[in-house]
């Protein structure tokens, strides 16, 4: 339930680490969970930079993963 904690946004930790898109798996959402919790123990207003440079690279450069 502590996921909930954290507001939705554009982008987010789980999601420049590869965890986007749809879940098939079970093990696809426990890692995405694992990453939003990750973020939300270890958020920093530096964090939410390095974020968003990283959404602004992969935009840029894009990711086979990406819809």
């Amino acid at each position: 339930m502590v996921r909930h904690f954290i507001k939705p946004g554009v982008t987010g930790w789980a999601q420049i680490n590869g965890c986007r898109g749809e879940t098939k798996e079970v093990s696809q959402m426990e890692e995405r969970i694992r990453k939003d919790i990750w973020y939300l123990e270890n958020w920093s207003f530096m964090l939410d930079v390095e974020i968003l440079i990283k959404t602004v690279a992969v935009t840029i450069r894009g990711d086979k993963k990406a819809y």
